[in-house]
């Protein structure tokens, strides 16, 4: 009796997850640093906390067009590419073909396996074909600029939230040890659960962002008090 086998992969995972945890950890980060900074400088409560809201607004709006003009330019290329190969096979498809018998050689097949191969795919999807094996296009990893940047301004949101909440909820002489113990809390999670997602190792993740983040909050903060003190 054979068992069914069946395999669990994250890879269509990659284009929101790179998204969600960059959104998250830099709504974290960035707006921690902010709040840190402003709050060693010696400012009131009520300042930090709208500085923190205007990073939360600001870094969204940044984030979100950031990432959608950068995924568009990678979604031109890949439309780009894709035209030129169309082309290409309209009017050299022996040329196409020996090329993707080529591909198929160096990966290890026999040439005459390699030349069956290349042709029934390209009886099946020519351009497919060549998309997926010379390109390195395919529907798990080609660009989406919309779904790249409404997943990152809705994350870096919720990231810089977290800090905002340390400062409501503490005291005015707290704001800066919660604002920071908290914050490598976020970020310690974020590593886990984006590891945990993406089916990796929890602890490289996890000790990558909280290093990371924690330095960004020093000097950011350690840049706060000197101001404060010049002016």
């Amino acid at each position: 009796m054979h068992r069914r086998h069946s395999e669990n992969h994250f890879v269509e995972r990659i284009g929101w997850l790179r998204a969600a945890v960059l959104g998250a950890n830099d709504g974290i980060v960035s707006t921690a640093s902010l709040v840190l900074g402003v709050a060693a400088a010696g400012t009131q409560k009520t300042q930090v906390l709208l500085a923190g809201i205007a990073s939360l607004v600001a870094g969204a709006m940044s984030m979100a067009a950031g990432e959608f003009v950068s995924v568009s330019s990678q979604a031109d290329t890949e439309a780009a590419e894709l035209a030129r190969e169309r082309d290409e096979l309209h009017h050299s498809p022996g040329a196409e073909l020996e090329e993707l018998t080529g591909i198929y050689v160096k990966r290890g097949l026999d040439r005459d396996l390699a030349l069956q191969v290349a042709q029934q795919l390209t009886a099946k999807d020519a351009l497919e074909a060549h998309a997926r094996d010379e390109l390195g296009i395919t529907e798990v990893v080609s660009a989406r600029p919309l779904q790249a940047a409404i997943t990152s301004a809705l994350t870096f949101s919720v990231g810089a939230a977290m800090p905002l909440l340390a400062v409501v909820v503490s005291p005015v002489s707290y704001v800066a040890p919660a604002v920071a113990a908290s914050s490598l809390v976020y970020l310690a999670a974020l590593g886990a659960i984006g590891a945990r997602t993406g089916g990796a190792s929890v602890m490289k993740p996890v000790v990558r962002v909280v290093f990371w983040g924690a330095v960004a909050m020093a000097v950011t903060a350690g840049i706060g008090a000197l101001v404060g003190q010049a002016v």
